[in-house]
């Protein structure tokens, strides 16, 4: 569907307001593939920071709850209706894995953090986009644990009713490493347009599978930076010297008596972070946003990863800038959707629902492919003060029979 150029703005783009803009992973994508951000809106100081650092966008730093619909048509520019793409994440840790330790979908549902979802909708039927695009955690849509998924879809439902729109969401649990993000990332995206037409999700580029391009690893994202070494990259916590003892690629199951080195830990006692390196030749793990001390993903180098390394990795433009302590950069790039996804996906939209001519051109945001990556680096000997520990260690007895489960159980 063609579109008024005069409503797209002086240079005829297409418009894009974001929401929970956090350290701007889904904006900087949507730029890359040529839109107008007409507006970001976070309540986080750093990320409003980051973002102003960065770009010249107008930045609104508030609370969604207290910003009213017609301020941010307002500031952007807009009209109801004129919005092409609205886009957002609202705070997700209520429906992530860890968020699943309460007993009931009530108690996610309450959590304050689970407001947001209603906000953003909120937003949607008052200024009704012809497109929006909400991304969250995967665990929003777990089997008998999506109570918040059911909300939007309600909520979807009863804004078309309302305002006479017919949003028809679709929806797809994607990993950024299926379109040359060099980081494994699974999150969920719903998409709808309100004229009711559905979105189709892109179909992965990259992988091992016959056919598609080779993934990209983190050697491609990281091979032409420093190999930086300073006191707030140093690795805390009693396990921090174990970690150059295990190799690239792997975790603390290196050593469980099913794997190569020492049997310090019983298998799958402890979580999948524990301990884990990146490996040159492969993707990177899920970057974290607030890890413990001993939570990587750790560089390969046994240390933990530069700002700069972790935006590399969610392929933000390297003229991003983020501001603020070394944790809160981590937070904010963190949480943040890779930009190159974020990209993938608003050229989809932009052929699908905007009038774009569909185009090979590869994305402005896909890392260059690198020649193949040196030889892993040399592991270390287990430090003395651990080799005590190695012994006859039971494994995890399964999924809800752990300790933390029975004594959820009980209570």
């Amino acid at each position: 569907m063609a579109l008024d150029d005069k409503r797209r703005g002086a240079m005829g783009r297409r418009t894009v307001v974001s929401l929970f803009s956090g350290g701007g992973g889904l904006d900087y994508g949507f730029e890359a593939a040529g839109y107008d951000t007409r507006l970001a809106l976070d309540a986080d100081p750093d990320c409003c920071s980051s973002l102003r650092a960065s770009r010249r966008w107008p930045v609104l730093e508030g609370d969604i709850a207290t910003v009213p619909t017609s301020r941010i048509l307002k500031t952007a520019g807009l009209r109801r209706g004129d919005v092409d793409v609205l886009i957002g994440g609202p705070p997700c840790q209520p429906f992530s894995k860890s968020g699943f330790w309460r007993a009931d979908g009530n108690g996610r549902l309450a959590d304050p953090r689970a407001k947001t979802l209603g906000a953003f909708m909120r937003v949607v039927e008052e200024a009704q986009p012809k497109v929006f695009l909400l991304e969250n955690v995967q665990g929003i849509n777990y089997a008998e644990l999506d109570e918040g998924f059911r909300l939007l879809l309600r909520s979807i439902q009863k804004i078309n009713r309302r305002t006479g729109s017919n949003y028809r969401p679709t929806y797809s649990v994607l990993n950024a490493a299926d379109f040359g993000v060099p980081q494994m990332r699974e999150r969920l995206f719903l998409v709808a347009s309100r004229d009711g037409t559905k979105f189709r999700f892109p179909t992965p580029t990259h992988g091992e599978a016959e056919g598609l391009t080779p993934y990209r690893t983190a050697w491609d994202a990281l091979a032409d930076l420093p190999d930086e070494v300073t006191s707030d990259l140093a690795c805390g916590g009693k396990w921090a010297r174990l970690l150059p003892s295990i190799p690239e690629g792997a975790n603390y199951l290196w050593h469980t008596d099913r794997g190569g080195g020492l049997p310090i830990f019983g298998w799958r006692c402890r979580y999948w972070t524990f301990l884990l390196k990146l490996a040159k030749n492969r993707p990177s793990w899920t970057i974290q946003a607030n890890p413990g001390p001993s939570c990587g993903p750790f560089h390969w180098s046994n240390r933990r990863l530069s700002t700069h390394e972790m935006c590399r990795l969610q392929t933000f433009p390297d003229d991003a800038e983020i501001v603020g302590s070394v944790w809160s950069a981590r937070r904010q790039v963190g949480n943040a959707v890779p930009a190159l996804l974020a990209e993938v996906l608003a050229r989809e939209l932009a052929v699908q629902f905007l009038g774009a001519r569909r185009t090979s051109r590869l994305p402005k945001l896909l890392p260059a492919a690198r020649i193949l990556p040196p030889r892993p680096e040399r592991r270390h000997p287990v430090p003395f003060e651990f080799r005590s520990l190695a012994g006859d260690h039971p494994p995890h007895p399964g999924e809800g029979r752990g300790r933390g489960a029975l004594a959820r159980s009980v209570a």
